[in-house]
């Protein structure tokens, strides 16, 4: 049973001495309090009669008011609690007094800035700019949770779509993320269920094709020839050296160090996912790894000279700029290969992961030691592949209908 009780909050003295008059809910020796607007100096206060001391201006007026208060607080726990026994004191306040709005970017803010902390820069910066676009829809103006509804959600795709000129995939990224974050509110007893608007809005998704290339297109790229000793050689050889050794990320690319590689086996830790791999390199991606070993080579030296040499891997801010302007570059370059090549498709370093894939498959290695090699969560995540060579082979077989 909840008890109701009137408090002076001598813990809450301020500088002039004066502490605010709460009314204090007790169950299970859980204690919450409900204010009642009123703060008085402590001198004023009359803690055996538990009421304002009549010396106070206006203490009649304020004892009357108090009173009144308790008692239909008091009436008003007994009725909740007649409905429902489970109630904490906390619910029982939000049930008679409502929840306060609750602040969405700060919110919001504290979420993102555990990515950073927890050393996932690159999630840090892709959320951070998610929250940046939803702020400057609403003009930098404060956003409670309570005033993104569904019309606001329906409002804010239009904007993402018309003004920003965002893809249906961009805009279903960054509804998925402000879901998530309705979902932690939820979690953290910080709104209703019925106050999420993703209950009613609808993420739309449209599936992508997966770029890859055919044998011969990468023959081609292999066989493209750019200035000896150019970044323009440099980023085609990491391009294909990933086209054979397991569709490497970008990321793992240009952190791979000589210290990694045996001789047979390159070890490493994922960078995404920070999954452990070994993978065997194939003769054909050895061979430009060569091109890159001289006598001044340390173990401790990136393998495709890019990076920095005194580049903090521990440093995941400064790490993810580099990465993100080194892939930059490698995307421009291979593009201009692309059309030197007359390959009809937006080249991109991460195509020399799916162009893996499809190869490996076609090659007959089954799906799981692909989805193993290419460090995937899930073996779904893979399939889409098994999808790719599938569809392949029903157009190989159509031929016998010509």
């Amino acid at each position: 049973m909840a008890s109701v009780a009137i408090i002076y909050r001598k813990d809450k003295l301020n500088k002039n001495n004066e502490a605010p008059i709460h009314l204090r809910i007790i169950k299970d020796r859980k204690i919450n309090y409900v204010t009642t607007g009123i703060m008085i100096p402590e001198k004023f206060w009359d803690e055996k009669a538990n009421r304002i001391r009549g010396k106070f201006p206006g203490s009649n007026r304020m004892n009357s008011f108090i009173a009144n208060k308790f008692a239909e607080l008091q009436d008003q726990v007994f009725e909740h609690e007649t409905n429902s026994k489970s109630l904490t004191t906390r619910q029982l306040k939000e049930n008679i007094y409502g929840k306060k709005p609750t602040d969405f970017f700060a919110f919001a803010d504290e979420i993102v800035g555990k990515y950073s902390h927890g050393g996932s820069y690159a999630t840090y910066a892709k959320n951070r700019s998610i929250i940046a676009k939803l702020k400057e829809f609403n003009y930098g103006k404060s956003l409670m949770f309570q005033d993104i509804t569904l019309s606001f959600l329906t409002k804010y795709e239009a904007y993402l779509r018309d003004t920003l000129g965002n893809k249906v995939n961009t805009i279903h990224r960054d509804m998925k993320f402000i879901r998530q974050l309705f979902n932690a509110a939820y979690r953290h007893d910080l709104i209703e269920h019925n106050q999420n608007p993703f209950l009613k809005y609808q993420i739309r998704l449209e599936k992508t094709q997966r770029i890859y290339l055919t044998e011969e297109e990468l023959q081609a790229i292999e066989n493209f020839k750019a200035v000896k000793g150019s970044k323009m050689e440099l980023h085609k050889n990491m391009f294909v050296f990933a086209s054979y050794a397991g569709g490497l990320r970008v990321s793992d690319v240009l952190q791979l160090k000589w210290k990694n590689f045996d001789g047979t086996y390159i070890h490493f830790s994922i960078k995404k996912t920070n999954q452990q791999l070994s993978v065997k390199v194939p003769n054909a991606a050895i061979e430009i790894m060569k091109l890159y070993k001289t006598k001044k080579s340390l173990p401790n030296h990136f393998v495709f000279p890019i990076l920095p040499t005194d580049l903090d891997l521990e440093n995941n801010r400064e790490v993810h700029y580099q990465i993100s302007k080194a892939n930059a570059y490698i995307n421009k370059n291979l593009k201009v290969i692309a059309e030197k090549t007359g390959l009809d498709k937006h080249l991109s370093f991460h195509i020399s992961r799916h162009t893996w894939a499809t190869r490996a498959l076609r090659k007959g290695i089954s799906i799981d030691k692909v989805s193993k090699i290419m460090g995937h969560a899930a073996i779904r995540e893979t399939q889409i592949y098994a999808k790719i060579v599938s569809t392949e082979l029903d157009n190989a077989m159509d031929l016998f209908n010509l």
